[in-house]
């Protein structure tokens, strides 16, 4: 990144490649005023572009090295460049596999970091200590409520400080579905993965009885079997909705002394899975927050943990710089499969994957999807591509990898969890509200404006960045973080009690 500013404190802009045409404002442009050596004919906003070359119309748009889009009409020097006069249409991309993938060397074992987390009986290790209420049924999300509020009343975990709490994981489907297929096996893979899940040290699952996706179908297909910290039951059994609820307090309470025992541990960083978002991005994601979260990633798979990339509709465009870091051609290729798996839902449902930016992301200076997916994807540093997963498919592989979700967040997140996910960082340009439950969530800020009016939410300021501090300085900032948060320091969203209402598995298919 190259800024320019005159001594007659001319605004700052960014002109971050040699090829580009365009360059960023870090600062307002004023028409009339000099920025990067040229008049500005508009206003530029912050965060939003200003053509430095003529483009004449058809010619891309060019930020980062990479087509983002292309003039609709002759661009001159100095005009605001935005959705008024940037278009998109298709365009052969340079899908080259695996030419870039690296060994991503671990640091030596006495140097690698660790954090305080829960060990489990399965092996894993939990950052959190939630006791967890899961439906498998919109049917039974309200006696799942009544059951966390009953015992929140009640006062019955003052005696167990160690137990982050109990959590209603509610949702609005389980029924009026198709019994297999797609949509089924990504509600059944979203299920079990909650069930399982390290953060949790206990679990009551509940339903109404008569619903599509039936808990003995579930236990049967995992082999899972009742024991002391995993209960199921259904409302119709059981007899209604009090009986149903007093039977899920006193499951819960009989859980609290195992759960409330749980102490933490020295654990080894390599036992972290990190889900790495993005939420309501601006023209400083690429810049600020994202790059310095893909520096953190990378520290992370260093140490021999995992990391998570995912929102397939908001890497559109920026794929093939992640085929090139594919560790084989077949990883690479599965990546692609699933691009083309999406443009076909998006056509089959009458949209199309330049849906987005939406009109927050537009008002913070993204233009095209090409242009959102250059920022999405630099979360996932520079690390080689380890295995492309599907929706909330058990991640195995340490390292960096990448699972298939929506861009929607608490969608997209919900998947990341289901698939072991025990810690998340989210950006944001314009101040997503977001938190999750049982996995806590650190909130980025790409720009020092956001986290100054909702310092209440913000976890780090990535907007200094701008002002001169290293992308890498900030990464290993990040990566402290992660470690402290992993070791029960609490997040803003935390604080705020975000996360109750935030898993949002993904629906596939006819609701019927």
């Amino acid at each position: 990144m190259n800024g320019q500013a005159s001594a007659t404190a001319a605004p700052r802009v960014l002109h971050l490649g040699a090829g580009d045409n365009v360059v960023v404002a870090v600062d307002t442009v004023r028409p009339g005023e000099l920025a990067h050596g040229i008049t500005a004919r508009a206003r530029i906003p912050k965060g939003h572009k200003m053509a430095i070359a003529p483009i004449r119309e058809g010619e891309p748009v060019v930020k980062l090295g990479q087509i983002i889009g292309f003039a609709q009409n002759h661009v001159a020097p100095g005009d605001w460049v935005h959705e008024h006069n940037v278009g998109l249409h298709e365009f052969d991309r340079d899908y080259r596999f695996a030419e870039d993938a690296g060994d991503d060397a671990l640091l030596p074992a006495s140097e690698r970091a660790t954090f305080q987390g829960f060990r489990r009986a399965s092996g894993r290790t939990g950052t959190r200590n939630y006791i967890g209420i899961l439906t498998s049924v919109n049917c039974s999300a309200s006696v799942a409520r009544f059951a966390a509020q009953e015992l929140e009343r009640s006062g019955a975990l003052a005696a167990y400080p160690g137990i982050d709490g109990v959590v209603a994981i509610v949702h609005g489907t389980g029924c009026g579905h198709a019994a297999s297929g797609e949509g089924f096996d990504v509600l059944r893979r979203t299920q079990w993965g909650y069930a399982s899940h390290p953060n949790f040290a206990g679990i009551v699952m509940v339903g109404l009885g008569c619903e599509v996706f039936q808990i003995g179908r579930m236990k049967r297909d995992y082999g899972l079997e009742e024991t002391d910290t995993f209960r199921t039951l259904t409302i119709q059994e059981t007899g209604g909705t009090r009986k149903t609820v007093q039977a899920i307090v006193a499951a819960i309470r009989d859980m609290l002394p195992a759960a409330g025992a749980a102490r933490r541990e020295t654990r080894p960083a390599s036992e972290l899975v990190l889900a790495l978002q993005c939420g309501g991005s601006d023209g400083y994601s690429a810049l600020t927050a994202n790059p310095a979260l893909g520096a953190a990633s990378d520290l992370l798979v260093r140490n021999g943990g995992t990391s998570i990339l995912s929102e397939t509709p908001e890497i559109y465009g920026a794929e093939h710089l992640l085929t090139r870091r594919a560790a084989s051609v077949e990883i690479g290729q599965k990546l692609v499969a699933r691009i083309r798996w999406w443009e076909e839902y998006c056509a089959k449902n009458g949209g199309e994957m330049n849906n987005n930016p939406s009109p927050g992301n537009k008002a913070g200076g993204l233009t095209t999807i090409l242009e959102k997916s250059l920022g999405a994807t630099a979360k996932g540093g520079r690390s080689t591509l380890r295995a492309v997963y599907e929706y909330a498919e058990q991640v195995r592989e340490r390292g960096f990898v990448y699972m298939d979700t929506p861009g929607y967040d608490p969608v997209a997140a919900t998947g990341q969890v289901a698939g072991g996910a025990n810690l998340i960082c989210f950006t944001t340009g314009r101040g997503s509200a977001f938190g999750a439950k049982p996995a806590p969530s650190i909130k980025l800020a790409t720009n020092s404006d956001v986290f100054r009016s909702m310092q209440d939410d913000m976890d780090i300021d990535c907007g200094t960045i701008l002002d001169g501090v290293p992308v890498e300085e900030k990464g290993r900032e990040i990566f402290a973080k992660v470690l402290a948060v992993a070791s029960g320091e609490r997040t803003k969203s935390e604080e705020l009690g975000y996360g109750d209402a935030e898993f949002v598995p993904w629906q596939i298919g006819a609701v019927m």
